[in-house]
């Protein structure tokens, strides 16, 4: 079953201050940080929100039901998310907006190329840019009738939400066991540093991203990240 057509009755339909009013928009994400970010720029669009935090249980949303629009992060626990973009840019019926999302600067390019209709750069805060990138990609039935209020409003995510990932930080390294978990842990706290601006935490992640591809050494970087995690777990703030 479509589950964007069982929102788009006549009392669900668009208005211009909602204008994503009727749309099912699966965000796929990791980070509990940025997906309180998709969740307050739904809520004041207008759209349902459902979330699915790596491929396993993205690929089971998708089983159920088929959403307007899904954001897929690139970097994921259990693998990446241009193969999940790639999976719905090539089925039938196609998801109508596949949007890919990332803090590297690289992410624009592996998500377009993987097949999807945009890209969202994290942080992911503004909702016009937000509201822009799914409403110019709709198709035409159900596209927004007359001019598109939109609003150069931001939103400001729950700091709790970062101390979730601090915490899934913690787990991930204390239960490291390859290089593929330091990969992915270097990713995702990069991502994480630069939608809350925590600039030594960014740095570590960088470093240890750095010696990963280097071959180098990672225990001085994985040791300053554990201690960077454990000091904004206990300080209870953002940076």
């Amino acid at each position: 079953m479509d589950d964007s057509e069982l929102f788009a009755a006549a009392h669900r339909l668009p208005t211009t201050k909602r204008p994503l009013l009727g749309l099912t928009i699966l965000v796929v994400e990791d980070s509990r940080y940025a997906c309180e970010a998709m969740r307050l720029l739904c809520l004041r669009s207008g759209a349902r929100i459902r979330r699915a935090d790596c491929l396993k249980s993205a690929y089971k949303h998708l089983k159920v039901y088929r959403p307007s629009v899904v954001i897929a992060d690139l970097g994921l626990p259990d693998g990446s998310g241009a193969d999940l973009i790639r999976t719905m840019a090539e089925a039938t019926p196609r998801v109508s907006v596949i949007l890919g999302t990332s803090g590297d600067i690289n992410g624009e390019e592996a998500a377009m190329a993987a097949g999807a209709d945009g890209f969202l750069a994290k942080p992911v805060t503004s909702l016009a840019s937000f509201q822009s990138a799914i409403l110019t990609r709709l198709p035409a039935e159900r596209q927004l009738s007359g001019p598109k209020a939109l609003t150069d409003e931001t939103v400001e995510p729950d700091l709790l939400a970062f101390q979730d990932d601090m915490s899934h930080a913690a787990e991930v390294l204390n239960e490291a066991e390859d290089g593929k978990a330091l990969d992915y842990l270097a990713q995702f706290l990069g991502g994480v540093a630069r939608s809350v601006g925590d600039s030594l935490l960014e740095q570590a992640a960088s470093e240890l991203e750095t010696a990963r591809r280097d071959g180098s050494p990672v225990a001085g970087p994985s040791a300053r990240i554990a201690g960077l995690v454990q000091d904004r777990l206990k300080q209870k703030v953002a940076i």
